[in-house]
């Protein structure tokens, strides 16, 4: 069985209460929002891949909220946890699951391609490491433009094992770039243990090879999620370059919708479940007074209606025209 990875965890202070609440609602929004996404993809509403972030949702919630307005963020194909994290109305991701021209992509990109410009959440990548280059081309405008902002870029650790890996962390680190890489290692990438596919395992030795700051966190703790991330945020703002934090998580579902899942053991899922970022944090709530059977009722049925909502606008939504389908891929020069 694949142990249970040790990495940075929070001192857990007394839970600030609005904030800590805040915390909570996020991570079950994200939860019975990726499993309604399922139970939509089996009744043939949702089609085309679909990469749930059941389990992950600590890393997300704990960093996107240490983030300013005007930071941009670039993620991978599993990312509806923080497109909603960052402020996408799940209404518009909602219909962007389901093709609709209401989605936040107008229906063009689906699952794997969330953006909204208004929030700057530039995807929603499906190419693995493919958002590496856009978060370094993003930071590298923001410097040259003298501009006080910070990229964070979401990835997994299949990732590791691509080039852009490589050559982004390596520019970004010449050029003292403001870019958060944020690793989100669950171990199996698409399906490929990674003791079978990387010779060494330490991720944080790997990004520190590049000369930055690198350290493991435990990316099923919010409040350590929450914590690295402010400390990190704080270098890469005061100018101090690029910085990478590897979140050490586990999904609890398969990599996708087709996924057998015969690379891992049943047990060793259950024994990664008794570490749900969502439970471990609300008996952390409870145990602070924070949060009780009537507290947890009112969040979950808010969320139930926020996804709800986001369900019947998607449905109520249009198919975009036929004639319309090369608007904004091809565009005929007008002579003069």
């Amino acid at each position: 069985m694949t142990p249970t990875p040790q990495a940075a965890s929070s001192n857990h202070p007394q839970p600030a209460g609005e904030h800590s609440l805040t915390a909570l609602r996020q991570m079950i929004l994200i939860r019975r929002f990726e499993e309604k996404c399922a139970e939509l993809y089996n009744a043939g509403k949702i089609h085309g891949f679909v990469h749930l972030y059941i389990g992950e949702e600590a890393i997300a919630v704990g960093v996107i909220a240490q983030l300013q307005p005007e930071d941009a963020i670039v993620a991978t194909y599993r990312e509806h946890g923080h497109a909603l994290v960052r402020g996408v109305p799940a209404t518009a991701v909602m219909a962007e699951m389901y093709g609709k021209q209401e989605g936040c992509s107008r229906g063009r990109g689906g699952s794997m391609h969330l953006f909204d410009a208004a929030t700057r959440f530039y995807g929603g990548n499906a190419i693995v490491g493919g958002g590496l280059p856009l978060a370094v081309g993003l930071a590298l405008a923001d410097k040259m433009a003298g501009r006080a902002r910070v990229t964070a870029c979401f990835f997994g650790e299949g990732a590791v094992a691509e080039g852009e890996f490589h050559e982004c962390l390596n520019l970004s680190a010449l050029w003292k770039l403001p870019v958060l890489f944020c690793c989100e290692n669950n171990l199996y990438a698409m399906g490929t243990a990674l003791r079978r596919s990387e010779s060494e395992t330490d991720l944080c030795l790997k990004a520190s090879s590049y000369e930055m700051p690198a350290w493991p966190v435990d990316g099923m703790d919010v409040e350590a999620c929450q914590d690295a991330a402010r400390r990190a945020l704080t270098a890469v703002r005061g100018g101090g370059g690029p910085l990478f934090l590897e979140f050490r998580t586990y999904r609890f579902r398969a990599h996708s919708m087709f996924d057998p899942q015969l690379y891992r053991e049943k047990q060793e899922v259950e024994e990664w479940k008794k570490r749900d970022p969502i439970l471990t944090f609300g008996a952390r709530l409870r145990e602070a007074g924070l949060l009780d059977d009537n507290v947890l009722k009112s969040i979950e049925d808010d969320v139930a209606a926020e996804i709800d909502r986001s369900v019947e606008f998607a449905e109520a939504g249009t198919w975009e025209p036929v004639e319309e389908l090369t608007r904004f891929v091809y565009s005929e020069r007008t002579r003069p």
